[in-house]
C-alpha cells in the first residue's frame, strides 16, 4: 500500500526562526550570568521593529538590545536597520514559589531532585523512528538538511544573490510503511532582485539538492519546485511578521509525531514545555535504539508546582517487541522525569540553547538529550517485568 508523508523546515533567517534565535540568545546570556535565572522570553519581528517581552528574573543585568543586534547580524540581517523595543518584567512571585518549592517538598520530601516543581502544567511528547540514523522521520530530516545547505551556500557565496529567508518541504512515498521514493521537493529561497529564476533553479538543484539527497536520491519523476510562487525578493520580517514559538513542527517531528502545544525557545529549563519534551525524546530514542520498538511515542503529563509527572503513556504503534504497558513500567523504573533530575542529567543550565533554535531540537547534532546511554538498563528492566508477568 502506498502512503505519503510530508514535512517542512525553514532557514535560520526565516522570521519565526529569527525570533526563536533571539529569544534563546537572551536565555543563554541570562543562564551564563545566573544559573538559577528564570526566563520566559517572547520576541516579535515586524518590519523594522523587534519587540522583546516576557518575564525574566536574573541576578545579573543583561543588555538585551546588544544581544538582539548580535543575533540579527549572525542571521544575515543588518542589525542597525531595526528598532528594538524591550518590555520585560520579573517572574510572578506566585509562579516562582510553586516552582522553587514543589508540592512534594512542601509535604516533607527531602529526596534528591524533589525540591523543584514543574514550571507549568501540560503534556509533552517525545518521538523516535528507526527509518533514519537520527531517529526522526525521513521527510523532516531531508527538509532540515535542505535548509542547512541553503544557509551554507549563501554564507559561502556558492550561489550568488541569496538572502536569509527561505524554507523547504519534502514529500516521501512509502510502500507498506517503508520509504520508497521522493515524490515532491519544494524550495523557496529569498534572492536579490536581479536573480534569474531558471539560473536559481539550476543552482539550487546542483548545489543543494544533489548533495542533500545523495543517500536517498530523487528520480526523474520527482516533482521539484524551486520558488514556485515566482519572485521572492522581499522577505524576512519586512515581508512576514515573525514570532517566537510559531514553528513548533519544525522544532519537533514535522507533524508526524504528537505535540503538546508548548514552545521551547526563550524558556529556561524549569519550564517542562522544554525540559520535559527533551526527556520524552530521550526516552523514545532509547526505546527504539534498544530495538524494543521500531517507532515510539512517549507522553509525559505535568502539574504546575509538582515534581513528579502525573501520567506517562507509551505508544509503539504496533511495532513494540513487548507490550506498551511493560515498556511504561520499565520507563517509570529507569528514568527520573522530575524537572530537577532532567536539568541535572542533560546539564541544561550550561547548555547553549541558541544552537538548537534552527533545524529542529531533535536529530540536530548530539546534545545530551540525543544520547542513548540507558538502553541497556531499559532492556534489563523490560526483561524483569516480562518475567514478573
Amino acid at each position: 500500500m502506498k502512503t505519503y508523508k510530508t514535512a517542512e523546515s525553514v532557514c535560520a533567517g526565516h522570521p519565526d526562526k529569527l525570533c526563536d534565535y533571539i529569544a534563546d540568545s537572551i536565555l543563554d546570556a541570562c543562564l551564563y550570568r545566573d544559573k538559577n535565572a528564570h526566563v520566559a522570553c517572547e520576541v516579535m519581528a515586524a518590519g523594522r521593529h523587534i519587540i522583546v517581552a516576557g518575564e525574566i528574573s536574573c541576578a545579573a543585568k543583561i543588555d538585551i538590545r546588544s544581544i538582539v543586534r548580535v543575533a540579527l547580524s549572525k542571521r544575515g540581517y543588518h542589525s542597525f536597520g531595526f528598532l528594538i523595543h524591550v518590555y520585560v518584567r520579573k517572574q510572578s512571585a506566585d509562579i516562582a514559589g510553586g516552582v522553587n518549592q514543589s508540592v512534594e517538598a512542601r509535604n516533607g520530601d527531602t529526596s534528591c531532585f524533589a525540591n523543584l516543581g514543574a514550571g507549568d502544567q501540560g503534556t509533552v511528547y517525545g518521538y523516535a523512528i528507526n527509518e533514519t540514523s537520527d531517529y526522526i522521520p525521513l521527510p523532516l530530516l531531508l527538509s532540515h538538511n535542505i535548509c542547512k545547505r541553503l544557509d551554507a551556500v549563501r554564507k559561502d557565496n556558492l550561489i550568488q544573490g541569496l538572502k536569509p529567508d527561505g524554507k523547504a518541504q519534502v514529500t516521501i512515498e512509502y510502500v507498506d510503511g517503508k520509504p520508497s521514493r521522493v515524490k515532491t521537493i519544494v524550495v523557496s529561497v529569498q534572492h536579490e532582485a536581479g536573480k534569474d529564476m531558471d539560473v536559481l533553479k539550476n543552482e539550487v538543484t546542483a548545489e543543494v539538492l544533489y548533495p542533500v539527497f545523495s543517500k536517498f536520491m530523487f528520480d526523474k519523476d520527482t516533482e521539484i519546485l524551486v520558488n514556485p510562487s515566482g519572485r521572492f525578493v522581499e522577505g524576512g520580517p519586512k515581508a512576514d511578521t515573525g514570532l517566537t514559538g510559531r514553528k513548533l513542527m519544525v522544532d519537533t517531528y514535522g507533524g508526524l509525531g504528537a505535540h503538546g502545544g508548548g514552545a521551547f525557545s526563550g524558556k529556561d529549563p524549569t519550564k517542562v514545555d522544554r525540559s520535559g519534551a527533551y526527556m520524552a525524546r530521550y526516552i523514545a530514542k532509547n526505546i527504539v535504539f534498544a530495538r524494543l520498538a521500531d517507532e515510539c511515542q512517549v507522553a509525559i503529563s505535568y502539574a504546575i508546582g509538582k515534581a513528579e509527572p502525573v501520567a506517562i503513556q507509551i505508544d509503539t504503534f504496533g511495532t513494540g517487541k513487548v507490550s506498551d504497558e511493560i515498556l511504561a513500567k520499565a520507563v517509570r523504573n529507569i528514568f527520573d522525569m522530575r524537572p530537577a533530575a532532567i536539568i541535572n542529567r542533560f546539564s541544561l543550565k550550561s547548555c547553549t540553547f541558541a544552537d538548537y533554535s534552527a533545524y529542529g531540537h531533535f536529530g540536530n547534532g548530539y546534545p545530551a538529550w540525543e544520547h542513548m546511554e540507558q538502553y541497556e538498563e531499559l532492556r534489563e528492566a523490560v526483561k524483569k517485568y516480562e518475567n514478573d508477568n
